[in-house]
């Protein structure tokens, strides 16, 4: 029996650099994903519990050697939360299905439709774990923040349309200096900046602990709260990416979500990565690829290159994933591992 946890980080006026493959440093995500979420806790576990004990929490986890086992946890990919007065707005990735009672004829409201990346917790239930998309009101609430920009409707209530007034991205000029020459060179970094004022916002995960990963809740908890005195994503000598942190008890609403029974279909909630990958597992599949790279930071050596399920992709069965060896030819220090670990939701969707 598995138990979940909410994990929130609250960024307040700190600044934040998340880097993606091939944006730059001009640009910043508004989030972290799950291999990098879980590669700076684990890199703040070694150092605060020691090589030993890193690395039988890695032997525990399924690995192209042992791709059987089962990981002491689970963790999705950090998502935006916002406060709007006494109610926090929890977004969750649009699965890369259909919701049930979807309209065949959507030429009024598809662009605006295909813009909701993220959705609110409610609409996010009701349209793939309960009666789905209403095809009367959702339709023309749609249309009608479609063609003037603003509705008054349910989905504008529940804060739909109001994703990207969590935050803000701003690029701050910076100077490098070349340590032989001291010749210098402008370049600009690019921040994102959560609400912490009117509307507090932050980012989310959810963990699945194992029995075996309860265990370890303790020692999780305080890495993690190192980890956020450190700082998440780059430019942290800067003191970008600080965030106090709240580990909470899953509230009701998500507990009907994560245990909900009636689904057809799983929809990924973190990245994932598997082998082999059969034909037989991408049956009815909706999936986007996400290519993963980075650097090793001692020495600016660059992690082997590895492709992944993305957030919202949907399968017919929960994925599982392993950790992926992406140490560099040559590095013999250490292995370095990339976790392609799966964190799945169920879901009700139609299957075309």
């Amino acid at each position: 029996m598995s138990v979940w946890k909410l994990v929130k980080l609250n960024f307040g006026r700190n600044p934040a650099h998340f880097g993606e493959v091939g944006i730059g440093m001009e640009q910043t995500s508004d989030r972290v994903r799950s291999d990098a979420l879980f590669s700076a806790w684990v890199s703040v576990y070694a150092r605060l519990f020691g090589k030993k004990l890193v690395e039988e929490l890695l032997q525990i986890f399924p690995s192209q050697e042992q791709p059987n086992l089962t990981p002491p946890f689970r963790i999705s990919s950090t998502f935006i939360y916002r406060q709007v007065s006494d109610r926090t707005i929890y977004y969750l990735p649009r699965p890369l299905k259909l919701p049930i009672n979807y309209p065949d004829n959507d030429v009024p409201f598809f662009k605006t439709y295909k813009k909701l990346h993220y959705l609110p917790l409610e609409v996010w239930q009701r349209w793939y774990q309960g009666k789905g998309f209403d095809n009367d009101t959702d339709t023309k609430e749609l249309i009608q923040y479609g063609s003037v920009g603003k509705s008054h409707g349910e989905l504008h209530k529940l804060g739909t349309f109001d994703y990207n007034k969590a935050f803000k991205i701003s690029k701050v000029p910076k100077i490098a200096v070349d340590r032989t020459t001291r010749a210098t060179n402008l370049y600009h970094t690019g921040f994102v900046q959560f609400d912490w004022e009117k509307n507090p916002a932050g980012l989310y995960f959810l963990l699945q602990l194992s029995p075996e990963g309860e265990k370890l809740a303790q020692n999780l908890k305080a890495a993690l709260y190192l980890l956020g005195e450190e700082g998440l994503g780059g430019e942290r000598s800067s003191g970008a990416g600080r965030f106090q942190l709240e580990w909470l008890e899953l509230p009701e609403t998500w507990k009907k979500v994560v245990n909900f029974s009636n689904g057809n279909h799983h929809a990924l909630m973190s990245l994932f990565w598997d082998t082999p990958i059969t034909t037989e597992f991408l049956n009815q599949a909706s999936y986007d690829i996400q290519q993963r790279g980075g650097w090793i930071a001692e020495n600016q050596l660059r992690r082997k290159m590895v492709r992944m399920f993305s957030e919202g992709s949907v399968f017919l069965v929960p994925p599982k994933g392993k950790l992926v060896d992406v140490t560099p030819n040559g590095f013999k220090k250490y292995r370095i591992y990339r976790s392609g670990i799966s964190l799945s939701l169920p879901i009700k969707a139609q299957d075309k």
